[in-house]
């Protein structure tokens, strides 16, 4: 079993995106990790929500809502999860896969346009 936690990485970047930072109490092994990274051809959002779509199907048989008297407890750990996997999704799907840069124009002054007479 490994975990590490690296924010340089990719690996740790997911982990701080899930919030799976503690190395007392995690929840994915440094290869899973890597796994969501492979399947998600390296988008970090992409991989957080497959990492957030995983925690939550692991929280759904846990109870969403008890009632004890007066004393009432809600657990939305799971719907928070999948809902913060939902914004990962969309904003991966708004990011543009290629980026364009300007050209560098800034020696143009240093030169000269000839023709080519003859």
């Amino acid at each position: 079993m490994a975990f590490t936690y690296d924010i340089t990485t990719n690996r740790g970047k997911v982990r701080l995106l899930i919030s799976d930072t503690d190395s007392t109490d995690y929840q994915f092994e440094d290869d899973e990790i890597d796994a969501f990274l492979t399947m998600a051809s390296g988008s970090l959002l992409l991989a957080a929500s497959y990492a957030l779509e995983s925690w939550a199907a692991t929280l759904t048989n846990d109870y969403d809502a008890e009632k004890i008297g007066d004393y009432s407890y809600t657990n939305k750990k799971a719907a928070n999860k999948t809902a913060l996997a939902k914004k990962y999704r969309e904003e991966d799907a708004t990011s543009p896969y290629l980026t364009w840069s300007e050209m560098d124009l800034s020696g143009v002054e240093d030169t000269t346009v000839s023709e080519d007479v003859e």
